[in-house]
């Protein structure tokens, strides 16, 4: 009797020994500008696209948006913000850069970069996010909605969008093509309808607001669902894993 107990016991603890270990949870870090960051209350409904990329994702990933209002490549470093990532940054985490609005703003110099220094601002990122064992994905600008007299939207980013899909060759980091694939989306809805996804709001439908707002730059909730809808597909493209086997399906 006393041997089939050990023997019981021996058993169940090969068992546990076979169990498996929990998943490690995957920290998506988002670094960029306002086009992406979390929003105050009083400025609703303007939204960042990064609100509404976590709930893509099912268990085991938490998104950790660290963009701000008006960063550029040059400023979230110059600022401390990129250090604070650093120093919690762990292998398999990743880091989404998405940068180039505010770069191009030559009457702020803390903010303006110019083009070849705007590379080496992301290249830098790259270089340093690899070197913590993590995986750095670009994305280009979303698109401002703007159109021209034929009805096309307008390319307003230009040689930033172009530095940002070259360094993404040299450096073989993933791309997520945010200016193209938003400025496909604002062709199919045209000048009118895409006012329903971008900063277009009544006071007297908002009373935090002081005034109406026209913003051809920043989203509100819907539009913030369609561009964290359009990253969790360029996530599925890339057949970025482990994050990819990770989303759910919200469509």
């Amino acid at each position: 009797m006393f041997k089939k107990i050990v023997l019981a016991a021996a058993v169940l603890l090969g068992c546990c020994g076979m169990a498996k270990a929990p998943e490690k949870e995957i920290t998506v870090y988002l670094i960029g500008d306002s086009t992406c960051a979390v929003k105050k209350e009083s400025v609703r409904p303007e939204t960042g696209w990064g609100e509404k990329l976590g709930q893509h994702f099912k268990k085991g990933v938490v998104v950790d948006n660290r963009t701000l209002n008006g960063r550029s490549s040059k400023s979230f470093r110059n600022e401390g913000r990129w250090k604070e990532v650093l120093e919690v940054l762990r292998p398999g985490d990743f880091v989404f850069i998405q940068f180039g609005h505010n770069d191009q703003s030559r009457h702020k110099p803390e903010r303006f970069s110019d083009p070849e220094t705007f590379g080496k601002n992301l290249a830098l990122y790259i270089e340093e996010t690899r070197a913590k064992g993590a995986v750095p994905v670009l994305l280009t600008s979303i698109a401002r909605r703007k159109f021209d007299a034929q009805g096309k939207p307008v390319d307003s980013h230009k040689n930033y969008m172009q530095v940002t899909r070259r360094v993404a060759e040299q450096t073989g980091t993933p791309l997520i093509d945010m200016d193209v694939k938003t400025r496909a989306l604002l062709e199919e809805m045209g000048p009118e309808a895409s006012k329903s996804i971008y900063l277009w709001a009544k006071k007297s439908d908002y009373p935090n607001l002081k005034e109406d707002k026209r913003d051809d730059t920043h989203l509100n909730a819907a539009g913030a669902e369609k561009y964290a809808q359009i990253v969790a597909d360029g996530i599925r493209e890339l057949k970025l894993e482990p994050l990819a086997g990770k989303l759910r399906k919200i469509k």
